[in-house]
């Protein structure tokens, strides 16, 4: 990569913008050849710096509660999707006014607030998300279809159900995968829902796609959206959110300190709690420029945070060289799910915002100080 990541403050995500148009014109294209709507998904990417941009190639963002969607509905502008397992009654007022689709939960979520969307004074598409029951995510943490989930309708509970003012169905039962499972997932949605389809005006896929991903399957997903639009007649949405982001970004870090306990440590100005909670939660190793395996180079360390939270370990990683304080490391892969889960456990400061682009270079977007913390307190 021909970034110099001496030139930014450390802790800080780095987003390549020349990246994230790669990904854009690959969701892009999927749009154009097949008719579908791509939405960005909030939860994984919010930094709306390059929202601008991002609306140059998709239909708008999904959102999944009400400051989401006020934030893509001012600094997007174009359709603005919710779904929640729940919405608060004092937020569903504001929840109308920035939304055109709303996802409910349950039939009870949908006949409470029908009357209220009746008298919005503006259109609004209103859904319904499907448990299919069916998933291949390995991770149970974020497998929204395992047994006993709060998420989504079950086919024994649309027995009997009044469909009046419904027009579209949603599911979601992917996480990092690729079409060959989203084909897998539409057999059964199709032998479930598929009387009940017929009825609808749309049909959301969820995400959990990784489009952009090398070794995704395009012309498979291309299939799969054609399939269910004719079969149907009917529209169909993808919201990704990974995939919009997916190896765009950096999080920069400095060594602060090394020493010695069985194996050499390394103590960083980053943490896996507080800057990238899914190396702990999902748990995976991030790649870092120019590392390799533990023992793979001639150096080995693990590499830890300040924190004072035992397990604040990022992993193992080996170099070339010893690890030195003032050294920078450099994480790959660190646009999605980190801003927009990030915390300031122990006082840590957050990492500042960094975009970066051919006709501007670095730009600090934001930074963060004492006053973030203090404000959440």
């Amino acid at each position: 990569m021909d970034l110099d990541f001496t030139k930014v403050p450390t802790p800080c995500y780095v987003v390549d913008e020349r990246l994230l148009i790669k990904n854009l014109e690959i969701l892009k294209k999927v749009e154009e050849e097949t008719g579908c709507r791509i939405l960005l998904a909030t939860k994984a990417f919010s930094m709306y710096e390059t929202f601008p941009l991002v609306a140059k190639y998709l239909s708008g963002v999904t959102s999944s509660s009400l400051h989401e969607a006020r934030l893509g509905y001012e600094e997007m502008g174009k359709e603005v999707h919710i779904y929640a397992a729940a919405y608060k009654e004092e937020e569903f007022d504001k929840i109308m006014r920035y939304c055109n689709h709303i996802v409910f939960n349950s039939f009870n979520q949908w006949n409470k607030y029908k009357e209220k969307i009746k008298a919005a004074g503006k259109p609004i598409s209103c859904g319904l998300r499907i448990n299919p029951e069916y998933a291949e995510v390995e991770t149970e943490l974020y497998n929204p279809c395992a047994p006993k989930s709060r998420m989504g309708i079950t086919l024994e509970h649309f027995a009997g159900e009044d469909l009046e003012g419904i027009e579209g169905l949603h599911f979601h039962a992917m996480c990092e995968q690729n079409s060959d499972t989203l084909e897998r997932i539409l057999k059964v949605v199709e032998e479930k829902f598929g009387a009940y389809l017929h009825q609808m005006k749309w049909i959301n896929f969820g995400g959990g796609h990784h489009i952009t991903r090398a070794d995704y399957d395009l012309e498979k997903l291309i299939k799969c959206i054609k399939h269910i639009k004719e079969t149907y007649d009917i529209e169909v949405y993808l919201e990704p959110g990974e995939a919009v982001a997916l190896n765009t970004g950096y999080l920069v870090s400095t060594v602060l300190e090394t020493l010695h306990n069985d194996i050499d440590i390394a103590i960083l100005d980053t943490s896996a709690a507080c800057h990238m909670p899914d190396v702990l939660e999902m748990p995976y190793r991030p790649q870092i420029i120019g590392s390799g395996l533990a023992t793979e180079k001639a150096y080995t360390y693990r590499l830890g945070s300040a924190t004072c939270l035992a397990g604040d370990v990022i992993g193992d990683y080996s170099f070339d060289a010893p690890l030195k304080e003032g050294d920078r490391l450099v994480f790959c892969d660190m646009a999605h799910y980190t801003m927009v889960k990030n915390n300031t456990f122990n006082g840590i400061n957050l990492p500042s915002i960094v975009l970066y682009s051919e006709k501007e270079g670095f730009k600090i977007v934001k930074s963060f100080g004492y006053e973030d913390f203090k404000s959440r307190l």
